[in-house]
């Protein structure tokens, strides 16, 4: 029997919320290890947009995600209608 992965998310995790518009940001690596972060984002709809690179930490990932919504607003992460990998 194969034992389920601990996770361990980043303080930089949580809600955002922009323009009216509010998603969940999760940054997350396996618990106790020195792994890049994984980085998703799900909207008010429960679209989930996955980035498929990891980063090295997870303040970089937060980064990337601020920098997306400043360049092209919230908003672009609801109107895919293709499920959206960054």
């Amino acid at each position: 029997m194969t034992k389920k992965q601990k996770i361990e998310h980043s303080e930089l995790a949580g809600e955002f919320t922009d323009d009216g518009i509010t998603v969940l940001v999760d940054i997350f690596r396996t618990a106790g290890s020195n792994e890049d972060w994984t980085m998703e984002v799900v909207t008010q709809s429960e679209d989930l947009i996955r980035w498929d690179e990891p980063f090295a930490t997870d303040r970089e990932a937060f980064d990337e995600f601020l920098a997306v919504v400043a360049r092209d607003g919230i908003r672009s992460l609801l109107e895919d209608e293709e499920p959206s990998v960054h």
